[in-house]
């Protein structure tokens, strides 16, 4: 599919709407959820939540719930600063709530429960959400709700689904625009302790490995990959053998040092928009670097033009992945205010702690507008943790003991035993959650409130 055909097909907001309308007119009256007068007009985009028996391959099914009977879901594309109306459906027996991760709108329809916006109720509820998609980038959406120890709900789930905020004035320099989103099904607690989690099955788009068409592309072409890492508790390291990674975003930021490397390292809810020349023509597999979770079904097929044969995987260098390598080292104005924040786990390994507490008892991030704050994000576990701002973007200042600049993210993994430090910009009043996007530490406390002050 060319840039062109991509575009095409994913901007068709009025024919979605239509869609979900003519799906939701026939059968049993609905009971209204909100006044009339809310819906009226058609929507800009509709989802659906419903359950699916999604195939990951011939012969292999598992059970989940999805957007619009897909998973992942739609590819939304919208233009920066024009004001959009979503339309959500429930057709599940529990309330849920989509949050527009990357967005800066405000809190009544970002989509956390904890900000006060408002759930779409279950049993063929509908709500509609009206925001003004900025900044441009990649961005994506998925389920915000507590799973708690039901390993089916929120980002267990198949609702997730790519979102591309545009300017109009993309450079394209570019042939073609493939989505890549991770996930992992079927997952269960194990016995190596408390909180850890491990999964069957694997899939990039999901599909698992040889269970969907491949990404083709002929000799010569240069492929945008917008990659998000959509697992619920996974950090994922990615390659395709024989190219490089031209990195031109993180978190869908551009990055002031674009920069080629052989391997990708994203924590949960992490984004990466990869340049890849496409000069080693043959059948390759680009998927995890990690062989068990590639056999299990983390990877996807590159075919060139006029190649067949066995996908093939090869030895990739294993440079170490590293933030830096996309910064500068320009001198960082001096922050208004500072504060520390640091992540461990109780004495039990059951709940997460933020400055000694777990929420919903954790102390409020109490902050003023049009400031620059500066964040010690002090990580006391033998965990990496990607934790995630709601509602903003900040920049990273230091990583691993070393200055950085021009680095700006929503998601920033702290390594285990380590520090980073962060700026805030306070340009989004209102209530903005803060929590690990690692699912079940989320659940088990690793969220505070940031407030600003009247």
């Amino acid at each position: 599919m060319t840039r062109r055909e991509l575009l095409a097909l994913t901007c068709c907001w009025t024919s979605s709407a239509a869609l979900g309308r003519a799906q939701h007119g026939s059968g049993p009256a609905r009971q209204a959820t909100q006044p009339p007068a809310e819906f009226a007009g058609a929507a800009d985009v509709t989802l659906r939540i419903a359950p699916l028996t999604l195939e990951l391959k011939p012969g292999r099914t598992v059970r989940t719930l999805a957007y619009n009977g897909q998973v992942p879901g739609p590819v939304l594309r919208a233009r920066q600063g024009r004001p959009i109306a979503v339309d959500i459906w429930n057709d599940t027996s529990d309330e849920d709530i989509v949050h527009w991760h990357g967005f800066h709108i405000p809190s009544d329809v970002d989509g956390a429960f904890e900000e006060g916006t408002p759930g779409v109720p279950p049993n063929g509820g509908r709500r509609r959400y009206h925001f003004t998609p900025d900044p441009a980038g990649t961005r994506w959406y998925h389920s915000h709700t507590t799973a708690g120890r039901n390993l089916k709900k929120s980002t267990y789930t198949g609702q997730f689904g790519l979102f591309v905020v545009e300017t109009g004035d993309e450079p394209g320099d570019y042939d073609l625009e493939v989505p890549i989103m991770l996930h992992e099904w079927e997952p269960r607690f194990t016995t190596q302790g408390p909180s850890d989690i491990a999964f069957r099955y694997f899939s990039i788009n999901g599909k698992m490995l040889g269970g969907g068409e491949p990404v083709r592309v002929r000799e010569g072409q240069r492929v945008l990959f917008r990659i998000v890492n959509a697992s619920a508790t996974l950090h994922h390291k990615l390659a395709l053998p024989g190219h490089l990674f031209f990195v031109t975003a993180l978190d869908g930021n551009a990055v002031p040092n674009p920069s080629k490397v052989p391997v990708l390292d994203l924590g949960p809810g992490e984004r990466v928009d990869a340049i890849v020349a496409m000069d080693r023509p043959g059948v390759w597999i680009f998927g995890e670097v990690r062989a068990e979770q590639r056999a299990a079904g983390l990877g996807i097929v590159v075919e060139y033009a006029g190649r067949n044969g066995a996908p093939v995987w090869a030895p990739t260098r294993l440079d170490p992945w590293n933030y830096l390598t996309f910064g500068r080292h320009d001198v960082v104005p001096e922050p208004d205010g500072r504060l520390s924040l640091a992540f461990r786990a109780t004495g039990d390994g059951h709940h997460w702690t933020i400055n000694g507490k777990s929420y919903p008892r954790t102390d409020p991030i109490v902050v003023r507008t049009n400031k620059r704050y500066r964040w010690l994000l002090d990580n006391q576990s033998a965990d990496a943790h990607p934790v995630h701002l709601h509602r903003h973007r900040f920049e990273l200042v230091r990583f691993a003991g070393q200055p950085v600049s021009g680095i700006w993210k929503d998601v920033v993994v702290v390594p285990a035993w380590s520090q980073v430090e962060i700026d805030v910009p306070t340009t989004q009043p209102g209530l903005s959650l803060f929590h690990c996007h690692q699912q079940f530490h989320m659940d088990m406390g690793f969220m505070a409130m940031m407030r600003y002050a009247e």
